[in-house]
C-alpha cells in the first residue's frame, strides 16, 4: 500500500491534521495509523474519575470546529465525543487503521519515500508514503511514571496508577491517598471526596513539592451570555451562522488573551501572579458568609505550607480547577493536603519522613508521565539511524536530516490545539507548495552557527527526565522554541519557501 501522506496517531493532533488535509487537499491519498483499538488518544486512554481538560475548550477545540457549549473545562468523555464526531463529519473515521503499531520508518532518497514497518492484527506489514506526519504526542501510552517506593509490597490496600484506572475500583467510604500534585491529582481530589454514598471517606493529596493551582469559572461568561436572551433571539434571523462564527472567535480570543497575558505576566512579574494565586487560595479556604472553613490565620498558614511552590509560576505548568472545586473539598473537610516525603509503605498506609503515618485503603500514584517522543519509532535515512538528540527542530514541526517528515506537538503553557492548528495549516501549505512546484522532497539541515536550547523549556519532572532523548531547539528563529501563540502565528503563517527548507 502506498499513500501520499501517512499520519501516525488518531488523537487530537491526528484527527485535526487528517480532517484539514482531506478538506483542503482532497486529491492527496491518506491513511491514519492508530496503535490502540479506539480513536481519541489521551481522551480515550484516561478514564479516572473527573478526567477533564485543564485548558479552556474554546482554545482547545479546533479553530475550524467551534466548541458549542459554554462549559470552559470539559469532561473527558465530552472531548472524546467531540473528536470522534469531527472525524465522522469529515469522513476520516473510515481512514483510521486500528491496532496498527509503527515500529520503524526508513527514508530512501533514491525512491523519495518512506517505508514504514507496522505491526497489525494480521501480522507485520509495510506501508510506503511520500510524507510522514507524526501525531503521536510525546508521552508513553503503555505506562506512566512510577517511582520505586520502599515497602510497597507490604501495603495491604489497593495501589493504582491513574493512567490505567481499573473500572472495578471501589473507593466509596474508604481512606484514599493521592501521591502527586499535578493536573491528575488536583482533578482526582474533588471528584473522589465529598458527600454521597459513592464518595471516599477522606482524600489526602500527598505532595513532595507544591504546585501553582488556579481556579477559573467552569462556564465561560461571554460564551454563556451569547447563548442567553436577548442573543438567543437572533438564532431565528438569517445571519445566525455569521453570529455564531463571530461569537466563537470573540470567546476564543478572550481566552487566548487571558492565557498568553497570564503567561507573559508570570514571566515578567512573577510576584504579582504569586500574590494573586495566594490570595485566591486564602479566600477559597476561609469561612465566610455562614459557610464552613478556616479562620483567616489558619488559611494563610495552610496556603503558605501547601500551596507555596519554591519556583515561579510557569516554570512548571499551572494547574487550573473549575469553580474552586478543590478549595471547596478542603474547606469542607472532605480532603486535605500533606506536604512531606514518603519514607516507606506500611500495611495500613504510608509512613512519612516526618514520622506521621497516613492511613490508606487505596493509594493512587498520580506521579506523572513517561515521555516517548514520536511514539518511540525508530527512524532511519538511507540506512543510517536517526539519533534525535543530535538533530534540531525547525519551527517546532520538522527535524533536521529527516526529509518529508513533520510532527505535531502542542503547547505546554496553553491549549495543545492552539499550536496543533498552526502546525496543521503550515504542513498543508507546505504540501500544496511542493505539489504546485513539482517538488518531491522537503528537508532542513542544521545550521552549525545556531546555539542549542532545550526542546521543551519547562522544569516539570516528566520533561526534565527525558530531555536527553529529545532533539534540540535553537537560540534564534526559525529554530527557537517559542511557547507563544501570537509569535507562532506570525512565524508559522509566513511563506514556506523561507530559504531554510531545501526543496528538490
Amino acid at each position: 500500500m502506498h499513500v501520499d501522506v501517512l499520519i501516525i496517531g488518531a488523537g487530537v493532533s491526528g484527527i485535526g491534521a487528517a480532517a484539514q488535509l482531506r478538506e483542503r487537499l482532497p486529491g492527496k491519498t491518506l491513511a491514519i495509523l492508530e496503535q490502540r483499538e479506539a480513536s481519541g488518544g489521551t481522551w480515550d486512554l484516561f478514564r479516572y474519575p473527573g478526567i477533564r481538560s485543564d485548558s479552556d475548550m474554546f482554545t482547545f477545540a479546533f479553530r475550524w470546529r467551534p466548541w458549542e457549549s459554554s462549559q470552559a473545562l470539559a469532561d473527558g468523555h465530552q472531548i472524546r465525543d467531540y473528536l470522534r464526531q469531527t472525524a465522522k463529519d469529515y469522513g476520516i473515521d473510515k481512514l483510521i487503521r486500528y491496532g496498527h503499531k509503527v515500529d520503524g520508518a526508513a527514508w530512501s532518497s533514491a525512491d523519495k519515500q518512506w517505508t514504514v514497518s507496522v505491526e497489525t492484527p494480521d501480522g507485520p506489514d509495510e506501508i510506503t508514503a511520500g510524507f510522514v506526519w507524526n501525531c503521536t504526542g510525546y508521552y508513553d501510552y503503555e505506562g506512566g511514571y512510577q517511582p520505586e517506593f520502599a515497602g510497597l509490597d507490604d501495603f495491604e490496600g489497593t495501589f493504582v496508577h491513574p493512567q490505567h484506572w481499573p473500572e472495578e475500583l471501589d473507593y466509596a467510604g474508604k481512606k484514599v491517598v493521592i501521591i502527586g500534585s499535578g493536573a491528575t491529582a488536583v482533578t482526582l481530589l474533588p471528584n473522589l471526596a465529598g458527600k454521597g454514598d459513592d464518595r471516599a471517606e477522606k482524600v489526602t493529596m500527598l505532595q513532595r513539592t507544591p504546585t501553582y493551582i488556579l481556579s477559573r469559572p467552569g462556564q465561560d461568561a461571554i460564551a454563556a451570555l451569547l447563548k442567553s436572551a436577548p442573543f438567543s433571539l437572533l438564532d431565528k434571523l438569517p445571519f445566525k451562522r455569521v453570529r455564531e462564527k463571530v461569537g466563537h472567535e470573540a470567546v476564543r480570543w478572550e481566552n487566548i488573551g487571558l492565557t498568553v497575558g497570564t503567561y507573559l505576566l508570570a514571566r515578567k512579574a512573577p510576584n504579582v501572579v504569586k500574590k494573586a494565586i495566594r490570595d485566591q487560595w486564602i479566600s477559597g479556604l476561609s469561612a465566610r458568609g455562614g459557610r464552613p472553613g478556616m479562620t483567616k490565620d489558619e488559611a494563610v498558614a495552610y496556603v503558605d505550607t501547601h500551596f507555596n511552590p519554591p519556583y515561579d509560576p510557569w516554570d512548571q505548568r499551572i494547574c487550573f480547577v473549575p469553580d474552586g472545586d478543590m478549595m471547596k473539598s478542603i474547606r469542607e473537610g472532605y480532603a486535605a493536603v500533606v506536604t512531606d516525603r514518603i519514607k516507606t509503605f506500611v500495611p495500613k498506609g504510608v509512613e512519612l519522613e516526618s514520622g506521621e503515618t497516613l492511613e490508606a485503603d487505596v493509594v493512587i500514584s498520580a506521579t506523572g508521565l513517561n515521555l516517548k517522543l514520536f511514539g518511540g519509532i525508530d527512524y532511519s535515512v538511507d540506512g543510517e539511524a536517526i539519533s534525535l538528540p543530535e538533530q534540531m527542530a525547525y519551527k517546532g514541526l520538522m527535524i533536521t536530516e529527516m526529509p518529508n517528515f513533520a510532527y505535531t506537538i502542542g503547547y505546554t503553557n496553553a491549549s495543545w490545539t492552539l499550536k496543533a492548528d498552526l502546525v496543521t495549516d503550515y504542513v498543508i501549505r507546505l504540501l500544496d507548495f511542493m505539489e504546485e512546484n513539482g517538488y518531491d522532497v522537503a528537508s532542513v539541515t542544521r545550521d552549525p552557527s545556531v546555539e542549542e536550547r532545550p526542546f521543551m523549556d519547562l522544569a516539570s519532572g516528566y520533561i526534565q527526565r527525558s530531555l536527553d532523548q529529545m532533539p534540540k531547539a535553537g537560540d534564534r528563529a526559525p529554530w527557537a522554541a517559542k511557547q507563544n501563540y501570537l509569535v507562532d502565528m506570525r512565524a508559522l503563517g509566513a511563506q514556506v519557501a523561507d530559504g531554510v527548507i531545501r526543496f528538490g
